[in-house]
């Protein structure tokens, strides 16, 4: 079901391992790169509501987030799957935690498309103000859902062509907050923003890590180094847990930045926080040169979703999860009723989450898109505790199963934290 590839399971560099050339250096590049993308661009605004101390919440995450990178880079080198979020749970657990997997992954895929429809509305509107308001949020949302889809029924080259050309472009506002923030960085800002709600640290901090979560979506690609490292065996932990930490070293800089630039009260109004950071340091033009680079890369990622989340639905038909009536035949063809199917979705989410404010809808779409991603999440950790039975020496079996219960109790912790 998903879009990355694993790779090939291996004790020792093969004839074939060896010609990958990609070193744990290089490949913990490549696990940031695919981590390091727009889910961070509304995050701060989102988190103003709980303050600086969500910096907290963001090393609390990364741990996390550490944890379940090594779980699917172990799995990517035990049981090598295209299909591996699906297949994992059912191999490992039961064929019916196979369909719950893929609905949630499914249903998280086009509901989080939805939120980041909304992160561009939001840096759109840096140069039209007045698409702010329910109404208007909701119409110019729908516009851009429906312009991707149009994109990706013209034809998946159009989509990898928007994703590959805002790659690099996506991650401007985020060096632009780092660099001028550690410039203009105020610790009184900062530190006045400390604890906005009042509430103990105890309680604020694991309430927000299913939001600040929202930034860690796609840490399962992790296991695509796999089918690119030599000697996966030992280079895959290594590039796994470095390419997280690297992303979240990035993720945690950029949102201190700038919450010691914006203070809380009015980082919480704002719908481009990374614009707005850029326009206070370096004046508006360069302000909206960052917003029009975010808004870039969020039309591209959304773009690429889109087909990732058709894709994942004709999956689901293939695998009798869905009637075969909606989803279109051929491995090869455009899935036009897939694509066609997940922007009514799309569209009903929008509409259904609709509030007053954009930072609502969008922490309300966020906390439903990640909670149902933490559930494959679990599934995926308890099925590498049910693998590790298969590994011969003794010691490697009980820290394999350990890593996997861990990973599996920490998102069931988010989750009941969330609640």
């Amino acid at each position: 079901m998903s879009q990355r590839a694993g790779g090939v399971a291996a004790d020792a560099p093969s004839d074939t391992a060896a010609a990958r050339g990609l070193g744990p250096f290089a490949a913990t590049f490549l696990v940031a790169g695919n981590m390091i993308g727009s889910g961070v661009f509304l995050l701060p605004a989102s988190l103003a509501a709980i303050g600086s101390a969500s910096v907290i919440g963001w090393a609390v995450a990364s741990v996390g987030g550490l944890v379940l990178a090594l779980v699917f880079a172990l799995l990517g080198i035990m049981r090598p799957d295209v299909n591996g979020l699906v297949r994992y749970p059912a191999d490992g657990l039961h064929p019916i935690f196979g369909f719950v997997s893929w609905i949630s992954y499914w249903v998280a895929s086009w509901v989080g498309n939805v939120a980041i429809a909304i992160a561009a509305v939001g840096y759109l509107a840096v140069f039209l103000p007045g698409l702010i308001g329910p109404v208007a949020t909701l119409v110019t949302t729908l516009v851009i859902i429906w312009a991707l889809v149009a994109a990706n029924l013209w034809g998946p080259r159009v989509v990898v062509w928007l994703a590959a050309s805002t790659l690099m472009v996506g991650l401007i506002p985020i060096l632009a907050a780092i660099g001028l923030g550690v410039l203009h960085f105020d610790p009184d800002i900062f530190w006045g923003s400390w604890n906005v709600s009042g509430q103990p640290l105890s309680k604020v901090v694991p309430g927000s890590l299913v939001m600040i979560f929202w930034a860690f979506m796609g840490l399962e690609s992790a296991s695509v180094a796999a089918a690119a490292v030599d000697n996966p065996r030992r280079n895959l932990p290594i590039a796994a847990l470095g390419g997280v930490a690297l992303a979240s070293l990035v993720y945690t800089t950029a949102t201190a930045a700038v919450m010691g630039v914006i203070p809380a009260e009015r980082l919480a109004a704002s719908t481009a926080p990374f614009a707005d950071m850029v326009a206070i340091a370096a004046g508006p033009i360069a302000g909206a040169v960052v917003a029009a680079c975010a808004l870039a890369k969020t039309l591209g990622t959304l773009g690429g979703w889109v087909l990732v989340a058709a894709e994942a639905g004709r999956v689901g038909a293939a695998s009798g999860y869905l009637p075969k009536a909606l989803s279109t035949r051929g491995v090869r063809a455009t899935p036009v009723r897939d694509i066609l199917l997940v922007a009514v979705l799309m569209s009903l989410a929008a509409l259904a989450t609709l509030s007053p404010t954009l930072t609502k809808q969008f922490n309300a779409l966020i906390n439903a898109s990640v909670l149902l991603i933490l559930l494959v999440y679990i599934l995926c950790a308890l099925a590498l505790a049910r693998f590790a039975s298969g590994i011969e020496n003794p010691a490697r079996r009980w820290v394999t199963r350990l890593i996997g219960l861990v990973a599996a109790a920490f998102c069931v912790w988010m989750i009941v934290a969330s609640l």
